[in-house]
């Protein structure tokens, strides 16, 4: 399921909004003395589903529900559509790329610098240069110019192997809690992302993954490359997941040792201890 169609699955009638800043953060009150339990990133469309001072509270693509300060969004209007919902959109493919205020990477600093996967409404794909660079319109409403070596505006559906490929590309990304771009994941953001590029959108949190009638369980010995582990001290109590690699090996965005996307061999402890459930993608 694209992030369009879930956000109009989940919001029939209601009033909506745009992310406008490169990553916006979800907490669960409103106020930044709260945890942190999610993130949203720019060109995310969410639902409104309450207001308090210069707070809402929204709904993502993927039913999660937060807190974020009124000015990382931008609201529809009652005839407007969702941004970048035309066909004329493209989608960050490098781990970070750059927005400029002109086709120029020199004369002066970034207007904003966006993750992976964020999403931009197309202006214009001619450039002073025969077409390196696209002119976009921000989600503020800002026009920019962004390379097109850093999107893609036909995103399609990964393989398992191109999507052991990607996830390989994110090693070494550092570990945040509720993160949920290039920028910094948390476990079950990492493994979302993943399952996202292969066009099924998870969950949000590890526990809700596991349980989640779009996937199914599988033995330990019948594991296949692209299968999701999760781990805790049971079933009922999961805190941590990754996905397999194959050769015995899975990759996952963890605090042990070192914290930050890395791969682990399932044998080796805690893993092998901890390896509470694995589940297979239907």
């Amino acid at each position: 399921m694209s992030f369009l169609l879930a956000w109009l699955l989940l919001a029939p009638g209601a009033p909506g909004a745009v992310v406008v800043m490169p990553v916006a953060n979800m907490y669960s009150g409103p106020t930044e003395d709260t945890d942190i339990v999610s993130q949203a990133i720019c060109g995310t469309s969410v639902v409104v589903l309450e207001e308090k001072d210069e707070w809402v509270k929204v709904r993502t693509p993927d039913a999660y529900p937060g807190w974020m300060p009124l000015k990382s969004l931008r609201r529809y209007g009652p005839d407007d559509h969702p941004y970048a919902s035309s066909a004329k959109a493209v989608q960050v493919v490098s781990l970070s790329a750059n927005v400029y205020r002109e086709p120029d990477v020199t004369k002066h600093h970034p207007v904003l610098t966006l993750p992976f996967e964020a999403r931009l409404a197309v202006a214009a794909e001619t450039g002073n240069d025969g077409g390196r660079w696209i002119e976009v319109r921000l989600p503020d409403g800002r026009s920019a110019w962004i390379q097109r070596g850093d999107v893609d505006s036909n995103p399609r559906p990964l393989s398992v192997k191109e999507t052991i490929e990607l996830a390989k590309r994110f090693l070494g990304c550092t570990y945040l809690w509720g993160g949920t771009s290039s920028f910094g994941f948390d476990c079950s953001g990492f493994v979302q992302m993943l399952v996202r590029r292969r066009g099924t959108v998870l969950p949000r949190d590890a526990d809700l993954q596991a349980g989640w009638e779009g996937i199914k369980p599988v033995k330990r010995n019948q594991l296949r490359a692209g299968d999701l582990l999760y781990f805790g001290e049971s079933p009922q109590e999961i805190t941590h997941t990754g996905m397999y690699i194959g050769h015995g090996k899975f990759i996952h965005d963890t605090t042990n040792e070192h914290p930050g996307v890395q791969t682990s061999r399932l044998a080796d402890q805690p893993w092998t201890k901890l390896l509470v459930a694995c589940r297979r993608v239907k």
